[in-house]
């Protein structure tokens, strides 16, 4: 990250606190004002103010609202499912989501398994047009539009599968999983890139081993798919602590 990103980032994380400290004395539902009165406020430029709103809205303190009578709002705490390096941001109860990721996980090595001796060239095809789609989302660092790719290629791998049972399942998991999520945040802002450029490059490799037709790398690159965890952090101020912590695998 450069400095001139670097500083960005600090001044981005200074004007959320700020505003964070306005919106904590208030009830849920309460407006703060427009975007452009806040930013006034907090003395900031457009772009480093829509990065700290970017962080209060994935951390749940505020909600933003267009049209008449919209502006900045404080926020219903949404609640949250923390696993690995990222938190989901939910609009339902964080139990069943967080069962739906470890009954996923449970499923994906039998589907791997599938795509390996089942795909053809098409369906390789269609793997990679997800692939893509990640790679636009770390380009724009954008983890909720690379986390929902990175779902799309499950289910083209699920899809291969000869199985209709294996596949209505998973896919009913994977369902459950996207429909709730309101947004991804990382826990570390700071380390968005190498994280989403080191989960890309995990699945990368898998597509390219079940077109190889190697079982062994397959499965060993869903083993740590669904092992990898960084050890929890400690949650900054703008940070609230996960309500349920799930699960050993990434989300994606």
């Amino acid at each position: 990250m450069t400095q001139g990103r670097v500083q960005g980032s600090l001044l981005a994380h200074v004007a959320a606190e700020r505003v964070a400290s306005m919106a904590h004395t208030l009830k849920p539902g309460t407006r703060l004002g427009t975007k452009s009165d806040l930013r006034q406020g907090v003395g900031v430029s457009v772009g480093t103010f829509n990065e700290a709103l970017r962080l209060l809205q994935s951390r749940g303190i505020v909600s933003v609202r267009s049209g008449p009578g919209g502006g900045v709002f404080t926020a219903v705490q949404s609640p949250i499912v923390r696993l690995g390096n990222s938190v989901l941001a939910l609009d339902a109860d964080e139990t069943s989501v967080a069962d739906a990721v470890r009954l996923r996980d449970a499923l994906d090595p039998l589907l791997v398994e599938d795509a390996v001796w089942h795909s053809s060239a098409a369906d390789i095809a269609a793997m990679r047009e997800p692939l893509r789609a990640m790679a636009d989302a770390i380009r724009a660092e954008d983890p909720t539009a690379f986390t929902r790719a990175n779902w799309v290629l499950h289910a083209r791998i699920a899809a291969v599968s000869p199985s209709a049972i294996l596949r209505s399942f998973y896919c009913s998991l994977l369902e459950i999983i996207e429909s709730h999520t309101l947004f991804v945040v990382p826990i570390e802002q700071e380390s968005l890139s190498a994280d989403l450029n080191e989960r890309y490059d995990l699945h990368a490799s898998l597509v390219q081993a079940i077109e190889n037709r190697d079982s062994d790398k397959a499965q060993a690159l869903i083993h740590a798919h669904n092992t990898s965890a960084t050890a929890a952090r400690s949650p900054s101020p703008l940070t609230p602590e996960p309500l349920l912590e799930r699960g050993a695998g990434r989300i994606a």
